[in-house]
């Protein structure tokens, strides 16, 4: 059936990885399909990477004391994204900021948090930096020194989501879209595009965004400042880490969000401007992705041939950071 001739889009959503997992295809008859498909595929990248879970990969590979461990494939595929993601970036995103998210107080899912930590608790871990990690993609081997935690965290939600949509595009034929808490991965779409929603916070109602893009094919990312927040002392604190520091990065954005050919890469490039602060603009610039970038004051900033904002319809499909 041709595309423009399927029936209106459809949608599931449920709770996963922390986030929002929503799934949208053209044929409302291949939901159930691409439903259970992406279910398994978070199930798995859950068991690699959840810094949360004691029985997942990367709570081993933490817990080794600087050891040789076994892992899976998946999880090899997943590190090697992330150490491909720190060079790309030159150390923006590193996956070594495990132990600077613990001390910061984020050592558990966030939706069982505290919002407000005791100050005494408070303190600053440096980051080791990723070029400490050891990975035998080829004997499926990895090691970190002893002490150093790795959080995978923001790659490997954007792996999942391009990996899922691949997937469930191979299974029911193109006209997916994965969304995992704003990070998208679309593999094919309706004749005029997926419609999406850009909003501060990815708990907001479609009618909320305060634009809306239409989306093709590719990744879409979104990261900020503003959602993932707790309070440390009289300090309020944000999960995105300035491996320079290891402290919560001091930006000049309060989000984030950039069109790229895959979501990780879509997904580095959105965590790093928020790293980068305002040197964002000139790096961004430099290597050509498509970017839009909100300031703390509000204005808006958009860069590499990102359309000009147009107000949000009821319809899109909510990238919301």
């Amino acid at each position: 059936m041709d595309v423009n001739d399927r029936e209106a889009s459809s949608v599931r959503q449920f709770r996963a990885l922390g986030t929002m997992a929503l799934v949208s295809t053209i044929d409302a008859r291949d939901l159930d399909a691409a439903e259970a498909l992406l279910r398994k595929e978070l199930e798995a990248i859950d068991l690699a990477c959840s810094r949360f879970r004691s029985d997942s990969e990367v709570s081993q590979v933490n817990c080794a004391n600087g050891n040789v461990v076994v892992v899976t494939e998946l999880f090899a595929e997943v590190v090697a994204a992330a150490l491909r993601v720190a060079d790309w970036t030159e150390g923006a995103v590193d996956p070594t900021i495990g132990a600077s998210l613990v001390a910061l107080g984020y050592d558990r899912d966030f939706a069982a948090m505290k919002w407000d930590l005791r100050s005494d608790n408070a303190r600053v871990v440096p980051v080791a930096g990723w070029t400490c990690i050891e990975l035998d993609s080829q004997n499926l081997t990895l090691r970190v020194p002893a002490g150093v935690c790795l959080d995978l965290g923001s790659t490997a939600k954007a792996f999942a989501a391009d990996r899922a949509a691949l997937r469930i595009a191979r299974a029911i034929g193109p006209g997916v879209l994965v969304n995992l808490g704003g990070d998208i991965s679309v593999q094919g779409a309706p004749f005029d595009g997926w419609s999406i929603g850009l909003a501060l916070d990815c708990s907001a109602a479609p009618e909320k965004t305060d634009v809306a893009i239409s989306v093709r094919e590719g990744g879409l990312a979104s990261s900020g400042t503003g959602v993932r927040t707790w309070r440390q002392g009289d300090h309020q604190v944000h999960h995105i880490i300035d491996p320079r520091t290891g402290d919560c990065a001091a930006t000049c954005w309060r989000l984030a969000t950039v069109a790229a050919s895959t979501c990780v890469q879509a997904n580095a490039a959105s965590t790093a401007a928020i790293v980068w602060g305002e040197a964002a603009v000139q790096r961004l610039s430099k290597i050509e992705l498509p970017c839009r970038l909100v300031h703390n004051d509000g204005s808006v900033l958009v860069i590499n041939g990102w359309p000009a904002d147009v107000a949000s319809d009821h319809d899109s499909r909510g990238e919301r950071a």
